[in-house]
């Protein structure tokens, strides 16, 4: 015995055998909807169409979703304050487009000793973009690079 439920039938529990012929003089077919009822429900649709419904809305869906696009900016520890201001100005013009910024500070070879200058040239870096965007995360050191992420404030349109 199954619950049918379906368009242009009446619903009510059949037998399995006359819920499966109800299906096919239909031209549709019988789906198991929740197999732990008591009884179990059974639908009657056109299981094709239902497949490429959903696939359709998936599709939909993922179009809909926000791409987070990463740009990535290296500084080593002794970065002039021309090049720093060139970053900078990539930066800002990135975060407006609505991309995180990844700034990272490599350190080369004996340059390591340095790590405060890093650490303090990104929080520079991260008060300086203060109006366009909020630091995700402080820098960390992750073997021979500091690194500070920097997503974008929300703009009411």
């Amino acid at each position: 015995m199954v619950r049918l439920v379906g368009e242009n039938l009446e619903p009510g529990i059949f037998p399995l055998r006359d819920a499966l012929q109800i299906a096919e003089e239909q031209g549709l077919d019988l789906v198991e909807i929740s197999p732990t009822a008591n009884p179990p429900v059974c639908k009657v649709i056109d299981y094709r169409k239902f497949l490429y419904d959903k696939k359709k809305k998936l599709k939909e869906q993922k179009a809909k979703s926000a791409k987070i696009v990463l740009k990535e900016l290296r500084l080593s520890p002794n970065t002039d304050d021309h090049d720093f201001d060139f970053k900078l100005k990539h930066a800002m013009e990135f975060l407006q487009e609505g991309a995180k910024v990844k700034v990272d500070v490599f350190f080369r070879g004996r340059s390591i000793i340095y790590k405060e200058k890093g650490e303090i040239m990104l929080l520079r870096f991260a008060s300086e973009l203060a109006e366009y965007g909020k630091v995700e995360s402080l820098p960390k050191l992750e073997g021979k690079r500091m690194i500070m992420i920097i997503a974008p404030k929300k703009t009411n349109n």
